[in-house]
């Protein structure tokens, strides 16, 4: 092992998916890059991990070069504690998840294998990012992204990021302004339910609905995104709502 940085790469998309290819390209140039990556497209599996059944790892040559490679058959949270605890030589300086097939921002940020991968990261007192961009074709054009992603990750790496944040990063389809620190917008899914009878006759449903955009500001992630620039949110994983234990501690819990 050198003395160059270790950067663990994972994602959600899979591990043959063009989004962690690029990245894996871009982390090249920085460190000695071990890629730990779900088998199979683990979107929207949020921060679940595998409990109920067994966990298994191969190590593959996807395309060549210099990484070591392993496919996980659990989600990426599970592929991020593999890493860690089982498959690394250390622990990593820096853990970048993506980049996904699709759009991490706003509430999506909760739902996100992608973010969750890099949380799990986060919590293990890694420096980490999640990167996504606003396309879901599994043929998107990555290319204009990577200068971008390597002055994000040259800032973690001199810079580092303090204990509990973890920073999320989206992309624009298309043309990139510039990068611009945001916060996140609030903004949510309107679900409905599309529902349907198998040719068994039995009851079935799909999951539709409407991302709605609640927030006016000018200063949020969507905003930044629809104006063409790229968006770093720095976010983090104690969820405790601080401003309100003050008013919590009014309330009568003895009767």
């Amino acid at each position: 092992m050198s003395d160059k940085p270790l950067i663990l790469v994972t994602n959600d998309d899979g591990i043959t998916a063009p989004g962690i290819r690029a990245l894996l390209e871009v982390m090249a140039e920085f460190g000695d890059v071990y890629v730990v990556a779900p088998d199979s497209p683990q979107s929207g599996m949020g921060h679940a991990i595998t409990l109920d059944s067994t966990l298994h790892v191969e190590a593959v040559d996807i395309k060549g070069g210099s990484q070591v490679e392993y496919s996980c058959s659990g989600t990426p949270a599970d592929c991020v504690k593999l890493a860690v605890n089982e498959l690394l030589p250390r622990k990593p300086d820096l853990c970048v998840s993506g980049i996904n097939h699709g759009s991490n921002s706003a509430i999506n940020v909760i739902y996100s294998g992608t973010m969750s991968a890099a949380i799990e990261a986060g919590i293990e007192g890694i420096p980490s990012i999640g990167f996504s961009l606003l396309d879901h074709s599994w043929n998107a054009d990555f290319e204009p992204l990577k200068k971008h992603v390597k002055t994000i990750t040259e800032n973690v790496l001199e810079n580092g990021l303090p204990e509990g944040v973890v920073l999320n990063v989206n992309f624009p389809k298309g043309d990139i302004k510039g990068i611009k620190v945001c916060r996140q917008a609030k903004a949510n899914w309107i679900e409905e339910f599309d529902k349907r009878t198998s040719p068994q006759g039995k009851e079935y449903y799909w999951l539709t609905g409407n991302f709605v955009n609640l927030d006016k500001g000018e200063d949020t992630d969507l905003f930044a995104l629809g104006n063409g620039y790229a968006t770093v949110v720095p976010v983090q994983f104690d969820l405790t709502a601080h401003h309100y234990i003050q008013q919590l501690n009014t309330w009568d819990f003895e009767n």
